[in-house]
């Protein structure tokens, strides 16, 4: 009885021990498991992505008229990005640096640049975006994005990314954002500083010799803060929003002829409307209003507006086209500009100038155009030769939106010119892309007098062509 009685307790002990390793060996593969899913959804959060851009450009007559006889220029531009987010709980963060050269910029045999300004590396974003679900409100879906970014609104009239620009624009700023249910509602700010001080605020926004414009339309003056709102909608018939902008410009003193930052500001104030809405399924408008207030840059009272509108037909499952119109306000060139005098002259913000006004970037951009705004009239093409392919067609008609002067001689003709702007885009795959275009104006002698691009025994058949390569690597993605 007591051999039986051992073999049934042995028989026990092995049970208990062999269901004991059973869920040791289980427990130890689920958390093998819930160690590999957690690892996998951390690589999930964690983004790695580049861009390389390279992009040749012929200028003969680009941005500005040239004088007849002037050769034409020839050269080519990179940008080279890297890109890093993470998303963890309840908050983000993204991180991309960029280097812009010219290719020959930097000599093969030295280590550094030669000239400061020319050091085209720089951090391009920087930002963290923390949740505040459940932590400071009850309300879903709400954040704040801190840091070095892209702020885009809408179309990119009046706020854009610039991304045609190789180094493109950011913002150092904080924004509170909403949201939920089709709307989105954004608060922003930014005050900008010169470096660490101890005393004062006063901020020089005047860029130094060498580096890129600040603004657009040669405004030349960086804004030492700003404060916005927006808010859009989504609904059945397309999209509505309203923005509020105001930038204010550290006021100075100009002595001899040198610019000095004084105590206090001048502030504009840019309040609009945008509408991107569908009347039927094949026809498409596109349109805004801004008005323009407060004081520019300079102390001048301001009052200007933009009003535009955009239609787009679906001809075919390929082809879409459509004409447009876009006014922008500005001074009568026949009037003397004083301190005291009014100014009408819109200045479309931080927006993308080269999506809108001609490839050749004769209007808002590093070069000016004198005071007296811009009719845009416009006729646009798009044909989807295939998946990969797609081709494009615009022709434009620009004219002052003012009068321009001739000096004793009363008024000149307000036409500048007919542009027509040429582009092809090809996708080689999701990842490389490229892209090449060619632009034709026919301007005239208005476009270059001195009140407009001021250029003398000027080529009024300026042209322009590019090419680029577009490469966007994605060094996390699955083979």
């Amino acid at each position: 009885m007591r051999t039986i009685k051992n073999k049934l307790l042995a028989i026990q002990g092995f049970k208990k021990e062999t269901i004991l390793q059973t869920c040791l060996s289980k427990t130890f593969l689920l958390g093998v498991a819930v160690t590999a899913l957690s690892v996998q959804e951390s690589k999930a959060q964690f983004t790695l992505t580049g861009q390389l851009r390279p992009r040749t450009e012929l200028r003969d007559g680009q941005g500005t008229l040239q004088k007849k006889g002037d050769d034409a220029a020839l050269f080519t531009s990179q940008r080279a990005r890297l890109n890093a987010g993470f998303a963890g709980y309840r908050f983000k963060a993204y991180l991309s640096l960029q280097d812009v050269r010219v290719w020959g910029q930097d000599q093969s045999s030295i280590n550094k640049t030669t000239v400061d300004a020319n050091d085209g590396l720089m951090l391009h974003e920087a930002w963290g975006e923390i949740f505040l679900n459940d932590t400071v409100s009850k309300i879903k879906n709400l954040s704040l994005k801190i840091g070095r970014q892209e702020i885009a609104y809408d179309d990119q009239k009046v706020i854009g990314s610039l991304d045609w620009l190789q180094q493109a624009r950011r913002h150092d700023a904080v924004v509170l954002k909403f949201a939920n249910k089709g709307w989105i509602a954004d608060i922003g700010a930014a005050f900008n500083q010169n470096s660490e001080k101890n005393v004062g605020t006063l901020y020089n926004g005047i860029p130094t010799a060498g580096t890129y414009p600040a603004g657009t339309n040669a405004i030349g003056t960086m804004y030492k803060s700003f404060q916005y709102a927006y808010v859009g909608k989504k609904f059945y018939f397309g999209d509505l929003s309203f923005l509020f902008f105001k930038d204010d410009f550290n006021k100075y003193t100009t002595i001899a002829a040198v610019k000095t930052p004084v105590q206090g500001v001048w502030s504009r104030t840019t309040t609009g409307i945008f509408y991107n809405v569908n009347p039927t399924r094949k026809i498409n408008l596109t349109g805004s209003y801004y008005y323009q207030g407060g004081r520019n840059k300079d102390g001048r009272v301001l009052s200007a507006n933009l009003a535009s509108i955009t239609s787009t037909v679906q001809v075919s499952r390929k082809l879409f086209v459509g004409p447009g119109i876009d006014y922008l306000s500005g001074t009568d060139g026949t009037k003397a500009v004083t301190a005291d005098s009014r100014s009408n002259e819109f200045d479309p913000l931080y927006g993308t100038p080269h999506k809108f006004w001609g490839y050749m970037d004769y209007f808002y951009v590093a070069s000016g155009f004198g005071k007296q705004g811009l009719l845009n009239y416009f006729f646009k093409a798009k044909y989807n030769a295939s998946d990969k392919l797609t081709l494009f067609a615009d022709l434009h008609g620009f004219e002052a939106a003012n009068k321009v002067s001739n000096g004793a001689s009363g008024t000149r003709t307000s036409y500048l010119g007919t542009e027509l702007d040429l582009k092809m885009s090809y996708n080689f795959t999701k990842l490389i892309n490229i892209e090449a275009g060619y632009s034709y104006m026919k301007a005239t002698n208005t476009m270059a007098s001195a009140q407009v691009k001021n250029v003398s025994n000027a080529s009024l058949s300026p042209q322009w062509a590019y090419v680029a390569l577009n490469i966007k690597p994605d060094f996390l993605a699955k083979k």
